[in-house]
């Protein structure tokens, strides 16, 4: 173990840590549920799970370590997507920043 950190600037950029602002620890697109949040959801949201960007993720939760997919086209009989749910180390962050924020650093 070394004291010197391994991180490319590449990925500090796109750590929640150098925007500023964090996600929410949990986030789903579903409207029906009781973690959606519109606002967040139009800011983008990116996903990392195990070391691997996903732009298919229908919730996830970053304490709880799990994102849940949509299984292909599938739906039950009320019409709502099947999902899987994957355990994993999971990372969030805004795509862009806030629409209040200001960009000025000097």
């Amino acid at each position: 173990m070394t004291d010197t950190p391994n991180t490319s600037e590449t990925e500090a950029a796109a750590t929640p840590a150098a925007t500023g602002d964090t996600p929410p620890d949990r986030l789903s697109i579903n409207q029906r549920s009781p973690f959606f949040q519109q606002e967040l959801l139009e800011r983008g949201i990116g996903i990392r799970f195990k070391d691997k960007v996903r732009h298919d993720v229908e919730e996830y939760c970053i304490s709880e370590g799990w994102i849940r997919v949509a299984l292909g086209k599938k739906v039950d009989r009320n019409g709502n997507a099947l999902t899987l749910k994957l355990v994993g180390p999971v990372e969030a962050w805004f795509e862009r920043p806030a629409a209040g924020a200001d960009t000025d650093e000097g």
